[in-house]
């Protein structure tokens, strides 16, 4: 008796699992091309989040400042005979308190909007990333989604009219965004000259469309 091939599971598995990884590598290849720069990022934030933040932390050390004059009592043991010194340590611990809750609220507005505009759940992952911040490591929920968010949109490749990155063909002159090695028939980028898999040699859409 022969070894027994492999089952149609076990092939259906297969294929999807290799389907996964062409799309994810196509995922890559165009986030690489996102030139995004901190300060770029940062202004996607709504303007009246960073202006509550302002806002919170001077009310904040103004009344911790407040206190420390008024109530000697509240000063630390080594201070308590020196308002300005006690008001300056009572600014500086508010300010590294403040600096951790603003960070906290800034980085949901940014994971909200961020989302939105490239085409997810905005509701859903905000939630995510607060729901992981009182875990030991806050950060873990925004990491998570910087690695599995969809890309931007991007310019189509034929006449340069924005794509969504879930879109399979352009809306304006049908390019498929998702091409195929005509060899081996697995997903390719747009960007690529052989075939990753075949080493095919690809024409470049416009070569394509004339022939």
């Amino acid at each position: 008796m022969g070894t027994p091939g492999p089952s149609i599971a076990q092939n259906v598995g297969q294929s999807i699992g290799d389907s996964w990884n062409e799309r994810m590598r196509m995922i890559r290849l165009r986030r690489k091309k996102e030139t995004t720069r901190f300060r770029d990022e940062f202004r996607i934030i709504p303007e009246w989040l960073k202006v509550l933040c302002t806002i919170l932390y001077l009310i904040a050390v103004a009344i911790g400042i407040t206190v420390v004059i008024v109530d000697p009592e509240t000063r630390f043991p080594e201070l308590q005979h020196s308002a300005t010194l006690s008001a300056v340590a009572v600014a500086g611990i508010i300010t590294g308190v403040s600096i951790v809750f603003a960070a906290s609220i800034l980085m949901l507005g940014y994971v909200n909007r961020d989302a939105k505009r490239r085409g997810m759940n905005s509701a859903l992952w905000t939630w995510f990333v607060l729901l992981m911040l009182p875990t030991s490591v806050g950060i873990i929920g925004l990491i998570i989604y910087l690695l599995v968010r969809e890309p931007l949109p991007y310019p189509c490749p034929r006449c340069a009219t924005p794509v969504g990155p879930r879109f399979n063909f352009c809306p304006n002159c049908k390019c498929d965004l998702y091409p195929s090695c005509p060899n081996c028939k697995k997903e390719i980028a747009e960007t690529d000259k052989y075939c990753p898999y075949c080493a095919t040699e690809l024409k470049p859409p416009a070569e394509a469309l004339a022939s």
